[in-house]
């Protein structure tokens, strides 16, 4: 088994399709399509659905099963022009339903390797005031973290919502979660997370940890991984 995440710049209508109707191909066990979003954005503006910007967390068999649906989906063509990651799972906190089949852990890693981390959510509509009042601190940090080369978010209406972070290893992403980190607002993902756990602010929600195989292409003229 295998994972990737994509980032693309399309068409509007190619990203709204696929928020609509995810991929289906052979060896494609389960994707998420979601509109692109600038971390730290104000809270109602365009760079909190950029249409033109498609990313898509999959999971695949095997990584022939990916390489055949870059070259022969008409969608997997266009991403194919983006930026992609192939990930190997290691970890989970939570669970979406959709991913239940991952194991709580699937590997060791070394603590100063890079990292990647994806998040995925289906948000209780009703909660959606405190998740941003307590979010977007959160977004700030993250985003500005030294630990971090690259940061997004992404959002599938109404309620399906994704973070995408690369670290420069895994020792400077748990100082961050557990607000250990020694910067600006390093508090806030661990004053958050209680918040969560006081009252839950999703359906379901997981926070995946991988080990970034590949890198493929590159995203606004830059490669994203650790050099």
């Amino acid at each position: 088994m295998i994972n990737s995440f994509h980032l693309a710049v399309l068409p509007p209508w190619v990203t709204v399709r696929a928020l609509r109707r995810p991929p289906r191909a052979d060896g494609l066990r389960h994707a998420e399509c979601l509109a692109l979003m600038r971390l730290a954005s104000p809270a109602v503006s365009w760079e909190r659905m950029q249409v033109r910007r498609l990313a898509m967390f999959a999971q695949w068999e095997d990584e022939a099963a990916l390489e055949r649906f870059l070259a022969e989906d008409a969608l997997g063509r266009r991403l194919a022009g983006g930026w992609h990651v192939r990930l190997q799972y290691l970890r989970r906190y939570g669970e979406v339903a959709a991913f239940s089949g991952l194991p709580v852990r699937a590997g060791a890693w070394d603590m100063e390797e890079p990292i990647v981390a994806v998040t995925l959510a289906r948000l209780k509509l009703p909660e959606l005031p405190r998740f941003l009042k307590w979010g977007r601190p959160v977004e700030r940090l993250v985003v500005n973290h030294p630990g971090t080369t690259f940061a997004t978010a992404a959002i599938r209406p109404p309620r399906t919502f994704s973070t995408f972070t690369i670290w420069h290893s895994v020792r400077e992403m748990t100082d961050m979660v557990h607000g250990r980190s020694a910067v600006a607002e390093g508090h806030t993902h661990a004053v958050a997370m209680a918040e969560q756990h006081r009252r839950d602010f999703h359906h379901e929600s997981a926070f995946m940890r991988f080990r970034p195989l590949s890198e493929h292409g590159t995203w606004e003229g830059r490669r994203l991984l650790p050099s």
